[in-house]
């Protein structure tokens, strides 16, 4: 009986997989990457730090997995399939749910910065590898602007989504 309750209660914690689900990904998803991209190839570089191109990363991975590997290609990947789906589907369905169920309920700064942390790991930890690319980059200087980046992503995209649920 109690696996039951518990079973139950996750996937209550889960959103419903509609349109308005959707919308809320591409909203929060297309807030949170341009926060990601005006630090990272704007305001970063402007400080004298380092400009990232997470699309050069999606290219060279679509290039190790021998898929068309062009601008076009790498900007698409980086934006509309990481930044508006793929993301925003790791904090709605698996971060979020399994925070609360593990953690419980606290404000959402703290497990949104995390999961941006995660987020960080992900890319240029794993992603990096699999394209064939240095670990971490050799932690050169756009491993740290990439840090942040991806932290600011985290808090940009839960941020948005508090701010539509409140209206």
């Amino acid at each position: 009986m109690t696996t039951i309750t518990s079973e139950t209660r996750l996937t209550s914690s889960l959103p419903a997989i509609n349109a308005n689900t959707l919308g809320l990904m591409f909203i929060s998803g297309f807030f949170a990457t341009i926060a990601f991209d005006l630090w990272g190839q704007v305001i970063s570089p402007g400080l004298g730090f380092a400009n990232l191109s997470p699309h050069g990363l999606a290219k060279s991975l679509l290039g190790s997995l021998g898929l068309p590997n062009g601008n076009f290609a790498g900007y698409f990947v980086h934006f509309y399939l990481v930044g508006l789906i793929g993301y925003p589907i790791g904090w709605m369905f698996i971060f979020a749910p399994l925070w609360k169920r593990i953690v419980g309920q606290t404000h959402w700064l703290l497990p949104s910065a995390i999961y941006g942390l995660g987020l960080w790991v992900f890319a240029i930890g794993g992603i990096t590898s699999l394209a064939g690319l240095p670990f971490f980059l050799n932690f050169s200087g756009i491993v740290w602007v990439a840090l942040v980046g991806h932290v600011l992503y985290g808090i940009i995209l839960v941020a948005t989504l508090k701010v539509i649920d409140r209206t």
